[in-house]
């Protein structure tokens, strides 16, 4: 199978992302928290391209949370499909940047990234093929 790893950083970005997971999740079939309650075997048939397949026949994202601050991530935590991820796939931070690029990039956004790597390396070694990383995130 050909897996595709999604991350979503930023407000923006988790929020296009959440809209993303709902949308995937109504086409394949699974409900909010993460198991199959579809009616068509259609639907399983390339589930393993965003999902992977837990214990109990739970499916989770094959997704990445990153924000600099907490509050987008309860929001989505908090969300109609908050239940679907993975909670080790959630990075934030505390402070954010206050809008301020250095700030997110130099010292805030800096301290995220090793965190963030991991996790996606993690979810790569999981893949069969990987076939892409797909970014949501609000481009300047």
């Amino acid at each position: 199978m050909r897996e595709i790893v999604h991350i979503q950083a930023g407000q923006c970005g988790n929020q296009i992302g959440a809209k993303f997971w709902e949308v995937i999740s109504d086409e394949h079939g699974i409900d909010p928290d993460g198991f199959y309650a579809g009616d068509s075997d259609l639907q399983l048939e390339r589930i393993n391209v965003y999902y992977t397949e837990a214990t109990g026949g739970k499916y989770v994202p094959r997704a990445i949370l990153v924000d600099l601050e907490p509050g987008t991530m309860d929001s989505v935590r908090s969300g109609p499909f908050g239940n679907l991820f993975r909670p080790d796939n959630y990075v934030f931070g505390q402070s954010g940047a206050g809008n301020n690029w250095a700030k997110g990039h130099y010292t805030e956004g800096a301290e995220l990234v090793d965190s963030v790597l991991d996790i996606v390396r993690k979810e790569s070694e999981g893949c069969d093929c990987l076939q892409a990383n797909c970014a949501a995130n609000q481009a300047k």
